[in-house]
């Protein structure tokens, strides 16, 4: 088989991201049996930072198409108020607040519209020490050959060339390939929390 291309991504590439952040939504593994809407987890994790933050996107594609990506926000709190501003309003319109139900009665797609109507804000030590945060997913066919490091070290050099200060990365803890995955790249762990990790990363400075 042909090797995989890592390449920057691009506005084509979005329904793509869409598909794998779904067939890897759940730990790791398909998450479509999960989700009622398929563009949900989409909504969320992946097709935002396409939009904001393309030069912090890189894809990898083989014989088949799109098969994994990583992406990042470079200044989390900034990119959290452009969302505000230009991605959630139409979002809010389509998907209902069910902030009328308890937690523990909502459905999963429920979870994910109510991240929509409140969304995560990052906390001032994140934001002060690890200001960019990223998202990495790739399908089983991409999985292993060096291909997951291939993309994780083209991202963190990007944002090193772009001075930042560090980055961080939520994991959760049934996962334990990507947090194995993740402190063998050097990632240490910031935070626990009931659903797994904070990680962290600090970043060379560029002259």
């Amino acid at each position: 088989m042909t090797p995989a291309v890592l390449r920057r991504a691009r506005p084509e590439d979005e329904q793509a991201l869409y598909d794998i952040c779904l067939l890897t939504g759940d730990s790791g593994l398909d998450a479509s049996a999960l989700y009622q809407d398929p563009k949900l987890l989409g909504h969320v994790y992946a097709a935002p930072y396409l939009r904001f933050a393309p030069e912090f996107a890189f894809v990898l594609e083989d014989e088949q198409g799109v098969g994994g990506y990583v992406i990042a926000a470079p200044n989390s709190r900034a990119f959290e108020d452009t969302l505000e501003r230009e991605w959630w309003p139409r979002l809010r319109q389509q998907y209902p607040d069910p902030a009328n139900l308890p937690a523990e009665q909502r459905t999963p797609d429920q979870r994910l519209m109510n991240l929509i109507h409140h969304p995560h804000r990052t906390p001032d030590a994140l934001q002060s020490e690890y200001p960019a945060h990223l998202h990495i997913d790739l399908l089983p066919r991409v999985q292993g050959g060096g291909n997951g490091k291939r993309l994780m070290l083209t991202l963190l050099d990007a944002l090193a060339d772009a001075g930042l200060a560090g980055v961080h990365l939520g994991v959760g803890g049934s996962n334990k390939n990507a947090v194995g995955f993740y402190r063998h790249l050097g990632f240490r762990e910031l935070e626990a929390h009931p659903w797994g990790y904070t990680f962290g990363m600090k970043l060379p400075r560029q002259p």
